[in-house]
């Protein structure tokens, strides 16, 4: 049995969760409303303020799915209550950032300043030049962009200059030694 996928998701007050035909699982909550389709396999059902996920049988995928349906639910319930948070440093001389409406405007040494559109239900705020905070529902999606903002210039490993999480450490190289 999967250690993750036999507990059950508990749902909080002011959290609907509903199973539709196909295994689409619809969570509304005080934040907003996710939907996703889950594997048909994978029998799912809500009873009272709780739910639980089980599989048909002990097949390899079945098992590698038994855990992930559960922490897919579990995570739609904690992001339309809780709601998702990835928090961005930019090191370097000149580096910044600054918001404009839904873009981004980040200035990252190129020779042209690069534009980020806010993704839908997703949210990015500025704090000072150097932090950058990108948040919503989707866990998936805040992380996809945060990915993305970073990889627009990835922290390189002399000087650490570049986009970093808030809590990534860069292993820094040793320059070149003068003879």
């Amino acid at each position: 049995m999967s250690r993750i996928g036999k507990q059950p998701v508990t749902i909080p007050a002011g959290v609907d969760v509903k199973v539709a035909e196909g295994n689409l699982v619809t969570v509304k909550g005080p934040k907003g409303t996710l939907e996703k389709q889950m594997p048909v396999d994978i029998k799912i059902e809500v009873s009272g303020s709780e739910v639980v996920v089980t599989r048909a049988n002990d097949t390899k995928t079945q098992k590698s799915l038994h855990g992930l349906t559960r922490t897919l639910v579990f995570n739609m319930v904690e992001g339309v209550t809780v709601g998702f948070k990835k928090t961005l440093e930019i090191k370097g001389v000149g580096y910044k950032a600054q918001k404009q409406g839904k873009k981004l405007n980040l200035s990252l040494g190129y020779s042209h300043p690069v534009e980020m559109e806010d993704p839908e239900g997703i949210t990015t705020t500025v704090e000072g030049n150097t932090t950058v905070v990108v948040e919503g529902i989707d866990k998936a999606a805040v992380g996809q962009y945060a990915a993305e903002i970073r990889a627009k210039r990835k922290p390189e490993p002399y000087k650490g200059k570049g986009v970093r999480y808030s809590d990534e450490r860069i292993r820094m190289k040793e320059g070149k030694s003068g003879k």
